[in-house]
């Protein structure tokens, strides 16, 4: 590796050695070769080109979506002694001015900028002046049209090409991109000959859980309760629903913000900085609220209504655990939730097209909703990996239920969907089983079916929940369609013949927030000294506030662990602490330092 890079982050990121596939793409760019880098978050995909902008003459340009992205980015560079800035809509025109006189003079090591600054001549003009050796792309998978969140001011990145010479080096990254998402982001940034790194999507740290058929309410209530010294996010489909979960949480006297696109910038600005602060315990958001948000010590993030695609779900739910330590994500699933996100295809201005691909994608959320496999295994292998293991943590790798054999329901419902010729959905098909007194029914003569009313002894709610089962265990699929309707697959003829038997678990008795705290899977990682560890906390709350900077930016959660451990009693130490960089010993370090010795 190079030994440079290897300088730099021990100079000031305070680590010795690089995390899995940071080195071959930090070495990638220092050769001048495009990169593309998906790596979940908390993996360290930041490093991996301000490292190379450390080591390259010029200044790096990276292209960021969100402003309070970059000012988090900007404020813990500058905090390690790096030379970083941002140009974004949050300046006045004289800022903006003078920030730009001071890229021109070379002031700058980084310049974070929105894709929607390389619209400005003034700006583009600019640039045509500057030696810019490498162009970094966070979040690209916003350029795919395949994505999950295509944003149009992407596509004119690539414009920039036409105005550096010589051609810089262009570095894609994100955390979650399937394969026909990485290749159209190769093809839409002009990547030439990429150097390709996937980490992998499995995150250990993370116990992933699904909750069908809950009260939403009462779930919200109690896990905040045992959660009550943690720090969340929970996710609304809708800016009505925010408000109402929001003035739920508010209502049982919990520190409790709301982000959605519905309210002013600077309510928004001034509810996620005060997030990122501490002074906020809990976020209830849309999705526009948290891409690529740095706060590292979120506990859990609750989905109160399912997202429209897994990929979605994954970059949200990622959010929890960025600092390695334990987290929890959990997904509170109701038909209700299903019948929103069609409601938002539905009404979208996409083309045919495009909408096609988003009933897929909704109806792979649907499947990976009621699988009864690890869900960590289904998320990975939704993104390509097949040779994945259980994480042993989440909801399904830690069900202690009995399975119950119910060959005999799959085989009439397999039988059903054969006699109405595959034409038709879930809760038709439900309603035939149980012999439902229904005008669609007799429409269709369905009541004249053998299948009518064979599962009549089943109340409609299990029964779907039943065969939306079978359909994430591969005996069934649905079509992508506005109206999907239900289909049989291969592995139904094993089990029409007597060859193989179906098997699920029953739902359980006892509400899944009791037993969360019971497998231990959201609470944070042990640390050596409690007491000690608060104190430090509260010293770096104090500081931080001082200085306008979110508390992560001084020292991580897993750094003042260390310390704790480690109970340094020199300025050799208490560098050898990992993530005690050069520049924030000198501008921190002394104050804990003194305070653990004042401890001991």
């Amino acid at each position: 590796m190079n030994q440079a890079a290897l300088d730099a982050l021990k100079t000031y990121y305070g680590y010795d050695r690089f995390r899995s596939g940071q080195e071959r793409l930090i070495e990638a760019i220092l050769d001048g070769r495009d990169v593309l880098g998906i790596m979940p978050t908390g993996a360290g995909k930041s490093i991996c080109y301000q490292i190379p902008a450390l080591l390259l003459d010029g200044v790096t340009l990276v292209v960021s979506p969100l402003i309070s992205l970059m000012k988090d980015q900007v404020d813990s560079l500058n905090a390690a002694g790096i030379e970083a800035t941002y140009i974004n809509s949050s300046l006045s025109a004289s800022e903006t001015s003078k920030r730009m006189r001071d890229v021109a003079a070379g002031h700058y090591k980084l310049l974070y900028i929105a894709p929607e600054r390389l619209e400005s001549e003034q700006f583009r003009a600019m640039i045509r002046r500057l030696e810019v050796p490498l162009i970094a792309v966070d979040e690209a998978h916003c350029v795919s049209q395949w994505g999950h969140d295509f944003r149009p001011s992407y596509m004119t990145i690539v414009r920039l090409l036409q105005d550096i010479e010589p051609r810089p080096v262009m570095a894609a990254f994100t955390a979650t991109a399937t394969d026909v998402v990485k290749d159209d982001i190769v093809e839409r940034l002009k990547l030439r000959d990429p150097a390709r790194v996937t980490t992998g999507y499995a995150r250990s740290n993370l116990a992933m859980s699904v909750v069908r058929g809950a009260d939403k309410r009462d779930f919200v209530e109690r896990y905040i309760r045992e959660h009550s010294d943690q720090a969340g996010i929970i996710y609304a489909s809708t800016r009505r629903e925010v408000e109402s979960v929001y003035s739920f949480v508010r209502g049982l006297g919990v520190p409790v913000g709301k982000y959605h696109a519905g309210l002013s910038e600077e309510e928004r600005a001034e509810t996620q900085e005060a997030f990122q602060r501490d002074d906020l315990q809990i976020i209830v958001a849309t999705n526009a609220f948290g891409m690529g948000i740095d706060k590292s010590n979120v506990r859990y993030v609750i989905h109160n209504n399912m997202p429209k695609n897994l990929e979605a779900y994954y970059q949200e739910a990622g959010r929890a655990g960025r600092d390695g330590d334990p987290g929890e994500c959990v997904l509170l699933f109701s038909a209700q939730d299903v019948v929103t996100q069609k409601f938002f295809i539905e009404q979208s201005e996409a083309d045919e097209e495009r909408k096609r691909n988003d009933y897929r994608l909704l109806n792979d959320m649907v499947q990976y909703s009621h699988t009864g496999d690890c869900l960590q295994l289904a998320i990975v292998r939704y993104f390509g990996e097949e040779n994945g293991q259980a994480c042993g943590t989440c909801g399904n790798c830690t069900d202690t239920r009995e399975s119950k054999d119910v060959t005999e329901e799959a085989k009439f419902i397999f039988a059903c969907i054969s006699e109405m010729k595959q034409r038709f959905g879930v809760t038709l098909t439900a309603k035939v089983l149980r012999g439902a007194n229904d005008a669609k029914i007799k429409q269709f003569n369905f009541d004249r079916l053998r299948s009518y009313g064979r599962l009549k002894h089943m109340a409609e709610k299990p029964l779907v929940q039943l065969i939306h089962a079978l359909v994430a265990d591969g005996y069934l699929r649905m079509s992508d369609t506005a109206y999907p309707v239900v289909q049989l697959m291969e592995p139904v003829l094993a089990v029409m013949r007597g060859e193989e038997l179906v098997y699920q678990k029953v739902e359980p008795d006892t509400p899944p927030a009791s037993r969360s705290r019971s497998r231990g899977s959201g609470s944070s990682a042990p640390v050596a000294n409690v007491e000690l560890f608060n104190a430090l906390r509260q010293l770096r709350k104090q500081i931080a506030d001082s200085e306008g900077l979110p508390p992560f930016v001084i020292f991580h959660d897993a750094t003042l662990r260390e310390m704790c451990e480690a109970m340094p009693e020199s300025e050799r130490e208490m560098r050898s602490v990992k993530g005690v960089g050069a520049a924030k010993y000198e501008k921190y370090g002394l104050a804990f330092l003194q305070l653990i010795q004042e401890y001991r």
